[in-house]
């Protein structure tokens, strides 16, 4: 149910009955590209194309700035890792990404995201590749970016989910429990 959820409000696919309200209105009468162009969503698994590691962060972005690919990559915590491969940002990624962890992909996924600054930013599962660790490191890291922005961050880890206003509990496709950490 979590997944296709996120799907409805990028509309994948549509509901058949009752309404899904963005900024109080109907997700139906925002224009498709507009309302897809302002949502940033990384999946649980992540896809990443074969080409540079900066140009997989910056992939939504024409015109990038090179710093800020820097900044997503530090607040996704991937910035470390990429600084030690010998091409660093110019690291050529295989097909899919095969050259890199799954927490490596998963948090370059997040960074191109961050970069994106998107109005809705839609986390699903996000972490799941990433030690606790570094999903808290990466967690404070987002606590500016998340800030006046709708997040909608599914996690499987109660712990991921401590600082989020609202918490949903979803069990065989229906609110089971709602409130705070």
């Amino acid at each position: 149910g979590k997944t296709t959820f996120v799907n409805l409000i990028s509309r994948l696919f549509d509901i058949e009955e009752g309404e899904l309200l963005v900024d109080g209105m109907n997700i139906k009468k925002y224009c498709l590209d507009e309302l897809r162009t302002s949502i940033g969503y990384v999946p649980q698994e992540t896809f990443l194309f074969s080409d540079t590691i900066e140009n997989n962060i910056a992939y939504a972005e024409k015109n990038f700035n090179k710093d800020k690919v820097i900044e997503a990559a530090k607040i996704s915590q991937i910035y470390k890792d990429v600084d030690n491969f010998p091409k660093r940002f110019d690291t050529i990624l295989g097909e899919r990404g095969i050259n890199l962890s799954g927490g490596q992909k998963q948090r370059t996924s997040i960074a191109r995201a961050i970069l994106a600054d998107p109005g809705i930013l839609i986390l699903d599962d996000s972490f799941s590749a990433v030690d606790t660790y570094t999903e808290e490191e990466i967690l404070k890291g987002l606590k500016e970016v998340l800030k006046d922005r709708t997040t909608i961050l599914i996690s499987h880890r109660v712990s991921t989910l401590k600082n989020c206003d609202r918490i949903i509990v979803l069990k065989e496709g229906t609110v089971a429990e709602e409130g705070t950490h």
